[in-house]
C-alpha cells in the first residue's frame, strides 16, 4: 500500500503533462504537483521542522492546499486542516489544541489579519515558530523555484497521522479528527466499485479540502486514479455551472445544500451538464424531491456514502441500486463496517432494526486528537464508534436514517423529525433553502420553527407557507409554528447549514417574545 506521494511521483514519471488540477485558468500537472510538493518539504525542512510537528494550513481551496499538504506529507509533518471559513477563534483554537509549530496561510483571511493573530498567539506561549505566507499564489511560487528531493526517509507511511481536520460541528469549537492514511485509500476502493470511477473521470469537488467529504473527492481518489479535479476557489451555484460546462465534469462532489443552490440557480435553465454521470452527496439528509429532480435534469446518477468525518462511512448506495434504494435510504451496509444500533440507554438493538447507528471497522478514524473527554461520547465501552443518527436497518442490510439526535423536535412529547419538515418546507416554489430547528416554547417544551432562504424577488409568509403544506398533504404536526426569512441561511465551516446559529437565534427570539 504506497501513500499519496508516492502516487503523485509515479503520476509524474509516467504522464508528466496531464492535468492534475484545473482551477479557472490555473492548471497543474502531475509533474508540476511532484515538483512543487518536493520544493516545499524541503522549505519545511529549512526552517528546523521535524517529523510528528503539526503545520497549520488555512488557504482558499486551489492546487496550493493539496500541494501544501503533500509536501507536509513528504517532510513527515502533520497537517492542521483548517477550512477557509474559518473565524479567528476557530483558527488560534485548533492551533492550540494541537501546539502547530508552523502556520502557512494569507496574510489576511476576508478582514482577518492572520500576522496579528500568530503574534498574539506566540504571546501566549504558543510554539508556533514558523509563519509561511501565502503572498500570491503558493502554486505558482513553489513551481518559479528549484525543487531539490527531500529526505524520502522522512516521508509519512500510510498507518501514520497525516492530518488533523475539524469536525464541521454547528455547536460549540471543533475538535480535531485523526486521519490515516490507510482509511482513505480503503475507502477509495469502496467509491471506485460503486461509481465505476476511472483515469477518464474528470472530477470537481464543491468541497474544502480540510474535510473528509474533500479529501477524499479531490485528495485521495484522483490522486489514486491519476484523473484530473476542477476546484472552485469559492463555492457559487453559477460558478459551478460554469465549470461543469468548461471542463467537462462526469464526477461530481456537494453535500445537498450545494446541489440544491445549483437546481435553483437561473443559470441551470440553459446549461449543457450532460458530461456528469455521478453526483456524491451527502453530509446532511439527502432530499429525495431535489434529487430526483437532479437526476431528470442532468441524466446523472446521484450516489452517497452514509458516514461521517469521524467513522468514514458506514452504508452506500452504487450505480446498481434502484432509484428508490439510491435517493430514499442511506444504501447497504458496508461489508466489514460491523454496524450496530443502540437506544438511549446504550443497549444493543440492532436486531429490532431502530436506533442510534454506530460501527467499528476499516474506514473510522481513530477519534478525536488528545480529548479524552469527547472520546468518552464518541465511543461505547467496548470500543464502538458512534454516529449521532437515528436509523433503522431492514432485513436487506438497507439502512435509513430517521435524523439526527439533535434534530428531533421535541414538541409536546411527540418527536417532530427536523429533515422531514425541511424538505416539505422546501417544496414551497419561493423557498430555495430551508432549515428547521427547536425554538423554546414555556407550553410544549418546543415548537416547529422554519429559518428560509428566498429565491430572488419573492416572499413568503407563515400563512402562505402552511397553506401550501395543507395542500400538499403535508402531515400537519411538520407544519411550522414559526417562520423566520433570512437573507441567507448562516453555513458551517463544511458548507452546511449551521443550525447551531439558528437554535442559538431561535432561542433568542423566544425569550424576546419574537
Amino acid at each position: 500500500m504506497k501513500p499519496l506521494a508516492e502516487w503523485i511521483d509515479a503520476h509524474a514519471a509516467l504522464r508528466p503533462h496531464a492535468d492534475a488540477f484545473r482551477a479557472d485558468d490555473e492548471r497543474l500537472t502531475w509533474a508540476g504537483y511532484a515538483r512543487g510538493s518536493d520544493r516545499f518539504a524541503t522549505r519545511l525542512a529549512e526552517a528546523g521542522l521535524e517529523p510528528g510537528d503539526r503545520i497549520g494550513v488555512v488557504l482558499p481551496d486551489g492546487p496550493g492546499v493539496h500541494m501544501a499538504y503533500v509536501g507536509a506529507e513528504k517532510a513527515g509533518l502533520v497537517v492542521v486542516g483548517i477550512g477557509p471559513r474559518a473565524g479567528a477563534e476557530e483558527i488560534s483554537h485548533l492551533l492550540r489544541e494541537t501546539q502547530a509549530r508552523a502556520l502557512l496561510s494569507p496574510r489576511r483571511l476576508r478582514d482577518l489579519d492572520l500576522v496579528a493573530l500568530v503574534n498574539d498567539l506566540r504571546r501566549e506561549g504558543l510554539p508556533l515558530t514558523e509563519h509561511f505566507l501565502d503572498e500570491t499564489d503558493l502554486a505558482a511560487e513553489l513551481l518559479a523555484e528549484a525543487a531539490p528531493r527531500p529526505a524520502r526517509e522522512k516521508r509519512l507511511a500510510p498507518d501514520d497521522l497525516f492530518l488533523l481536520n475539524s469536525t464541521s460541528g454547528t455547536t460549540g469549537l471543533p475538535k480535531c479528527v485523526i486521519h490515516d492514511q490507510r482509511r482513505w485509500l480503503h475507502f477509495h476502493e469502496l467509491a471506485v466499485d460503486a461509481a465505476d470511477l476511472s483515469d477518464a473521470d474528470v472530477f470537481l469537488s464543491a468541497l474544502p479540502a480540510p474535510f473528509g467529504f474533500g479529501i477524499w473527492t479531490a485528495h485521495v481518489t484522483p490522486t489514486l486514479l491519476g484523473a484530473t479535479t476542477v476546484l472552485l476557489p469559492r463555492f457559487d451555484p453559477t460558478s459551478l455551472i460554469r465549470a461543469i460546462e468548461r471542463h467537462r465534469v462526469t464526477v461530481l462532489a456537494a453535500v445537498s445544500t450545494q446541489f440544491i443552490m445549483l437546481l435553483n440557480a437561473p443559470e441551470l435553465a440553459q446549461a449543457d451538464l450532460s458530461s456528469v454521470r455521478v453526483l456524491f452527496t451527502g453530509g446532511e439528509a439527502v432530499p429525495y424531491g431535489r434529487a430526483a429532480e437532479f437526476e431528470d435534469r442532468t441524466g446523472a446518477r446521484v450516489l452517497q456514502f452514509y458516514g461521517s468525518n469521524e467513522t468514514g462511512a458506514l452504508s452506500r448506495t452504487t450505480l446498481r441500486d434502484s432509484r428508490d434504494v439510491r435517493l430514499g435510504t442511506a444504501g447497504h451496509i458496508i461489508p466489514g463496517m460491523n454496524v450496530r444500533l443502540y437506544d438511549e440507554a446504550g443497549r444493543d438493538v440492532t436486531a429490532g432494526g431502530h436506533g442510534r447507528a454506530a460501527c467499528r471497522g476499516p474506514l473510522t478514524s481513530a477519534g478525536y486528537y488528545e480529548d479524552p473527554e469527547a472520546n468518552a461520547e464518541l465511543f461505547t465501552e467496548d470500543g464502538w464508534m458512534l454516529t449521532g443518527d437515528l436509523a433503522s436497518i431492514d432485513a436487506e442490510g438497507v439502512l435509513r436514517v430517521e435524523g439526527r439526535t439533535a434534530d428531533f423536535i421535541i414538541r409536546g412529547g411527540k418527536n417532530i423529525s427536523g429533515t422531514v419538515v425541511e424538505e416539505a418546507v422546501g417544496s414551497h416554489p419561493a423557498v430555495m433553502l430551508a432549515a428547521a430547528v427547536a425554538m423554546p416554547d414555556p407550553v410544549y417544551g418546543e415548537r416547529v420553527c422554519a429559518y428560509v432562504e428566498l429565491h430572488p424577488d419573492r416572499d413568503l409568509s407563515l400563512e402562505a407557507l402552511t397553506t401550501h403544506l395543507k395542500a400538499q398533504g403535508v402531515s400537519i404536526e411538520s407544519w411550522p409554528e414559526h417562520l423566520v426569512v433570512l437573507d441567507a441561511l448562516p453555513r458551517s465551516s463544511g458548507g452546511k447549514v449551521a443550525k447551531g446559529a439558528l437554535r442559538l437565534d431561535a432561542a433568542r427570539r423566544a425569550a424576546e417574545g419574537a
